[in-house]
């Protein structure tokens, strides 16, 4: 069989609210809208006998080791669970930044399994893909297909796709990689205590970009204040953004460091992100669309 291809988006949290700490597993229950960008990773499997992994690109460096890879890490959970399951050498381009909040990771292994399901004529919702999604990572099963929908729980429960109007956005990394451990550390929940807070908006399908903005804007990250004592860059970052001409709305993705701005158009997101450059020549900025 050929070579096959898919991309791997960012994985944008519009909103993430998170709810409390679970008595029963000390997971934090979380409540968010999701949206991914047109940026993305690239991965490609060329089907084989042996399971590797080669990482290139700009940021392949800060990836980590091979062996630990999601990628890999996906492909051996997937292939002690399908017997005779075929598997192939990958090639991932590394592109978004990493410990960033956007899921590049999960998005990798997220693609990893879609390639795999696709070289096995396995459906996505098969209950081996699923259930390696779910062991791979938090994020990696509402990457599994990245469309705009709700996601609650621990990441577990994903709700259906809602087709949101195209956002024009810009991405903006400082730099900084945030673990995501330090964070809800820093939020300081005991097991068992839930977090004060107006409710997580109704997301109705099919909204247009003014309706997305109404239903976003009033919701909240509630990681961004944590985030800000871990790494404090990232208020720079979105004072920054909320500074140009255009910018709705700017709000840590994630739990950092990456922020985005919803702008009023592409023009005002194109113009946005040259000057975020021009002042900030060492960060990563994307002009991007959020779906």
């Amino acid at each position: 069989m050929s070579l096959l291809t898919t991309r791997a988006p960012a994985k944008i949290n519009l909103t993430l609210h998170v709810l409390g700490r679970r008595p029963g597993d000390g997971y934090h229950a979380l409540e968010s809208l999701v949206a991914f960008a047109e940026v993305a990773d690239t991965l490609e499997l060329l089907p084989g006998r042996d399971l590797a992994l080669e990482v290139f690109g700009p940021t392949a460096g800060p990836a980590g080791p091979l062996d630990d890879n999601l990628v890999l890490r996906a492909a051996r959970h997937l292939a002690a669970g399908v017997d005779g399951l075929r598997l192939g050498a990958f090639r991932l381009h590394k592109q978004l930044p990493v410990a960033a909040g956007i899921g590049g990771g999960s998005s990798d292994a997220a693609a990893a399994l879609r390639l795999l399901a696709e070289l096995n004529a396995l459906a996505l919702d098969h209950p081996a893909v699923i259930a390696t999604a779910r062991a791979t990572g938090a994020d990696v099963p509402v990457c599994l297909d990245p469309r705009a929908r709700m996601m609650r729980g621990a990441g577990e429960e994903i709700g259906p796709v809602l087709e949101l109007a195209r956002l024009p956005a810009v991405l903006v990394n400082p730099g900084v990689p945030v673990s995501t451990a330090p964070v809800f550390k820093a939020l300081g929940l005991a097991i068992g205590q839930r977090l004060d807070g107006a409710e997580h908006p109704g997301v109705a399908a099919g909204l247009d970009a003014d309706a997305v903005l109404g239903v976003i804007a009033p919701a909240r990250n509630d990681l961004e204040a944590p985030a800000l004592t871990v790494a404090p860059v990232i208020g720079e970052a979105l004072a920054l953004l909320r500074a140009q001409d255009g910018c709705r709305l700017a709000r840590m993705s994630g739990s950092g460091a990456t922020v985005f701005a919803i702008f009023s158009d592409t023009a005002a997101a194109q113009a946005a992100a040259g000057a975020v450059r021009v002042a900030q020549p060492g960060w990563w900025v994307e002009p991007t669309q959020l779906a």
